[in-house]
């Protein structure tokens, strides 16, 4: 299946997430692109990883889902991403993301420039640009773009909210969750009342048309405009919710760039983020037949 062509850069950190269990391919971009690639789109990543034996398994990896890797660049000099997950006494999972790896330094080219140009979208984060060389390779990248979707997805340490303001003026479309509308919203020196209030002193500050807020068992709601759509969530057995958010965003996207309705965009949104939740991890295999039959099984039962 291929969606008339459509094509969508994702921007950011391709490397593994480490538990104790085993390693898996992952970063919140990354994720996006493999779900997005699994509902038809075109996708190419831009990253970096290390010539080392971790980036070796990675590029296998992505090739094996028959996802491009034209351009992940290689590093020489520095290794690649990983994320190392701990658990406390209380069973909660702590991340560490090491720092200065070869994502960190996405090194801008003349091929990223043309992509971007003929994209259908450019989607990114804020990890990516906690350090210079990639923050200024994506702040030259996203100025290219026709529509950019800006997935906020805060990782403490590494949250700049001047550069978090930047990069809301420079979207057209931002995902964020319950949690980081409140913080955004506390940086901008506002209370907190509701949801409503607070998404339209957004759209307002930051000349904002579209924004969707994803409030996992709770739902999402869709802001375009002055209007807004709201969506329960899917009722499935969780098994993990690793890159729930990051499944959602694909599928959001998937419609949203044919230009369907509010419905049919949320739809797909809310029933992949649900479908990715009811599998073990972020990019489990499927095929987008076995997703069209969960979405009519269980599009309807709602939380």
């Amino acid at each position: 299946m291929n969606i008339n062509n459509s094509k969508i850069v994702c921007f950011g950190e391709v490397l593994w997430d480490i538990f104790p269990i085993g390693s898996r391919a992952g970063g919140a971009p990354f994720n996006v692109g493999y779900n997005l690639g699994k509902m038809g789109v075109d996708v190419q990543m831009i990253s970096k990883i290390g010539n080392d034996k971790l980036g070796n398994q990675l590029l296998n990896q992505i090739k094996s889902w028959n996802i491009s890797i034209d351009f992940i660049q290689i590093d020489n000099n520095k290794p690649t991403g990983t994320v190392i997950a701990k658990f406390d006494e209380h069973g909660e999972a702590h991340y560490d993301i090491v720092n200065n790896v070869a994502w960190d330094h996405i090194e801008i080219t003349a091929e990223q420039n043309e992509l971007i140009r003929y994209s259908d979208a450019f989607v990114f984060g804020s990890l990516i640009a906690r350090n210079e060389e990639s923050r200024n390779t994506l702040l030259k990248l996203i100025e290219l773009s026709k529509f950019r979707v800006f997935d906020v997805n805060f990782r403490p340490p590494f949250i700049d909210f001047d550069l978090i303001k930047t990069l809301l003026h420079k979207a057209h479309l931002v995902k964020m969750n319950k949690a980081e509308l409140r913080t955004i919203i506390e940086y901008l020196g506002e209370d907190y009342i509701d949801e409503d209030q607070s998404i339209k002193y957004i759209q307002r500050h930051f000349d904002l048309n579209e924004i969707v807020l994803t409030k996992g068992s709770k739902g999402a709601r869709y802001f375009v405009g002055d209007k807004s759509y709201n969506f329960s969530a899917v009722s499935i057995e969780v098994n993990d919710t690793v890159g729930s958010g990051d499944s959602f965003l694909a599928g959001f996207l998937s419609k949203r760039i044919q230009d369907k309705s509010p419905e049919e965009i949320m739809k797909e949104a809310v029933s992949l983020g649900a479908f990715i939740t009811s599998k073990s991890g972020a990019c489990p295999d499927y095929t987008y037949e076995e997703f069209t039959s969960f979405k009519e099984e269980h599009y309807g039962q709602t939380i």
